[in-house]
């Protein structure tokens, strides 16, 4: 009786919670109805190619914003959860493990993995910590290149078990609950305590606030989603390599989308994610890839420069937004 109480408390509680954010809601509902329509009317492939990408990359910065804006953790090794995901996928289809519990599999395993990787590295501050997230990163590169079960540097060929529309809503399953997850995070009491570490360790400290243990949950659960992306992702492709699945520029771009929207709010990587790929999209169109490489320094030093607060600061004037400037000087100390 008493964990029903419990229960019916929790969810009270969220739907609370989600009842203050009713336009954006609305709005997240209308988006919604309108994305699950878009097949049944059989609009152009392209479209839902495009469509697919936009939510998998909303929700891999939705998942980098957990760790990153709530907790002021710089990662730069997120990919490696990407990664582990992907390759957790191909590899149970392989083996002959039907694709739903493959895609589980990818998500808890590379939960486990922020664990083990999280519980030694988040007690490190400023660049030390992005430093070791970024070398767990290479080193499962480098470890996944030689290894003959993951196919090495050849990768491995995953069935084409889904068509492009079960992906399209697949990812589309998967990118409203991050985003679902980020707004019940910042308006509960489990982001309260991650905002307190994030403005000052010492004080939330004092407060009582169990510093490592928030921070590993929180990079839990960017973990969590990160993984279930990336089987989806291999889903998507049919095709694994590690030079793609840990490829540090996919870390890169998940922050450029996180710093162009918004650090510390749910709304950033939205509009950050929805901006550059309609942009990288002409440009990959009408010009080389030469030009997506000069257009991301572009953007990370205009953002720097001239709006620290990301579009969503700018906008909203959102207070609980992150300033890039800040996240800077945490890298520093």
């Amino acid at each position: 009786m008493v964990k029903v109480f419990k229960l019916r408390r929790t969810l009270s509680e969220i739907i609370s919670l989600l009842r203050e954010e009713k336009i954006f809601l609305y709005a997240l509902i209308v988006s919604v109805m309108l994305l699950i329509l878009i097949p049944i009317l059989k609009v152009p492939f392209y479209w839902i190619r495009f469509l697919t990408n936009i939510l998998l990359w909303i929700g891999l910065t939705e998942s980098l914003n957990i760790i990153v804006g709530y907790t002021g953790r710089v990662d730069f090794g997120h990919v490696t959860f990407f990664g582990v995901g992907a390759y957790t996928v191909a590899i149970s289809i392989n083996y002959g493990l039907y694709w739903p519990i493959g895609l589980i599999l990818s998500g808890i395993l590379a939960a486990l993995l922020a664990i083990v990787i999280g519980a030694p590295t988040l007690r490190l501050h400023g660049a030390y910590f992005a430093i070791a997230t970024w070398s767990f990163a290479e080193a499962l590169k480098q470890l996944f290149n030689v290894l003959r079960e993951t196919g090495a540097s050849y990768g491995l060929s995953v069935p084409a078990i889904l068509t492009s529309i079960d992906v399209y809503y697949l990812m589309l399953l998967l990118t409203v609950a991050s985003i679902l997850t980020n707004i019940i995070i910042e308006k509960c009491k489990l982001g309260f305590a991650f905002r307190a570490i994030r403005e000052g360790e010492m004080a939330a400290a004092t407060l009582g606030v169990n510093i490592s243990k928030y921070r590993l949950i929180a990079f839990t659960i960017s973990a969590l989603y990160a993984g279930f992306l990336g089987g989806v992702y291999s889903l998507w492709i049919n095709y694994v390599y590690p030079g793609d699945a840990f490829a540090g520029l996919k870390t890169d771009q998940m922050f450029v989308m996180l710093l162009l929207g918004g650090i510390g709010s749910y709304l950033g990587p939205i509009i950050g994610a929805v901006a550059l790929l309609s942009i990288l999209e002409v440009l990959w169109t009408y010009w080389t890839e030469v030009w997506y490489m000069v257009f991301l320094g572009t953007v990370i030093m205009f953002i720097v420069l001239l709006m620290p607060q990301g579009a969503v600061g700018l906008l909203f004037k959102r207070r609980e937004v992150i300033s890039t400037r800040k996240l800077l000087k945490e890298l520093i100390k």
